[in-house]
């Protein structure tokens, strides 16, 4: 995911949410359950590659509610 636009949040399963700003580059292994969106205050663009496995480009998962979400 490349940020390219604003600020946002990250977080890896099991690690602190991050921030991350325009020029910034995160990566998620395959299957690493992983959240990312603007911040509370701020909005963010970015570019997401993906491959294609066995048919299916993205797994959704549950929604991040408002308490998961605060930094």
């Amino acid at each position: 995911m490349i940020i390219t636009a604003g600020c946002g949040l990250v977080q890896k399963e099991g690690s602190a949410i991050e921030e991350v700003h325009p020029g910034d580059v995160v990566w998620f292994e395959p299957n690493e359950r992983h959240w990312h969106g603007a911040t509370p205050t701020n909005g963010m663009t970015h570019i997401a590659i993906h491959e294609n496995l066995n048919g299916k480009v993205v797994d959704w998962m549950e929604k991040v509610s408002d308490e998961q979400y605060k930094k």
